[in-house]
């Protein structure tokens, strides 16, 4: 299905053995129900790697990119918790971008999503957008499995404000510029054969993509929506 809104928080990251204990317990138990908290978030999703350079792959939905630069949002992410300082400690190479949903279509929230994090050059972005939308999202879409599609483009003011929550970990974020995401309903050896064909690197090369290229092919894990207790 469509992303129910126009910004999103798309975050990659691997944990650290001794961390994974009280990662589960603080993202699932009080994390996302903070973030869905706070006025304007809709949705979070979290997933853990099949086949991936960074094991866990973390989606935040909101009404807008405006939502995400919020006072709401700014001051939850500078006054973290004694939890969350425990947990984040544990984060190595993190990838955050704050983004603007360019396009977002399909029918159905798929249980696979991969995950195509890449570089466009300034001059190309205009021309490469409109390929996207044109031919390259249309023909994934219809592709046997696949529930939806995803651009993003990152805010690139927005993405590089350094948060409390950034700094308790010490290592500046990496900052993907541009993400499609494709996300699958079938069989997952079907879903990861399609994903590398579909989102090769010299695919997008060919309608002015830029490497490096970061595939990533993920299973979904857990998903929370505003609650009684959350409802901003």
């Amino acid at each position: 299905m469509s992303l129910s809104g126009e910004g999103a928080v798309a975050i990659w990251h691997d944990i650290a053995p001794e961390g994974r204990e009280i990662f589960y317990a603080w993202h699932g138990q009080e994390h996302m129900p903070e973030r869905l908290g706070i006025p304007g978030f809709t949705r979070g999703r979290r997933y853990v790697a099949i086949e991936a350079d960074l094991e866990f792959f973390n989606l935040y939905e909101a009404l807008s990119v405006e939502v995400l630069k919020s006072q709401d949002y700014t001051a939850r992410v500078n006054a973290p918790t004694p939890w969350t300082l425990a947990a984040v400690k544990h984060f190595r190479s993190v990838a955050r971008s704050i983004c603007r949903v360019a396009h977002s279509t399909g029918p159905a929230q798929g249980g696979l999503i991969a995950t195509l994090r890449y570089d466009v050059a300034d001059a190309d972005a205009a021309a490469h957008k409109a390929t996207l939308l044109r031919q390259t999202i249309p023909d994934l879409l219809a592709g046997p499995g696949v529930a939806g599609v995803h651009l993003l483009t990152a805010d690139a003011e927005a993405s590089g404000v350094a948060t409390a929550e950034q700094k308790a970990r010490g290592v500046a974020n990496a900052v993907p510029r541009w993400v499609l995401l494709l996300e699958g309903w079938g069989d997952e050896a079907a879903f990861v054969a399609l994903a590398k064909t579909e989102l090769a690197g010299e695919k997008l090369d060919a309608i002015g993509g830029s490497g490096p290229y970061s595939l990533g092919l993920y299973r979904h894990q857990i998903t929370r929506t505003k609650t009684a207790w959350s409802a901003g």
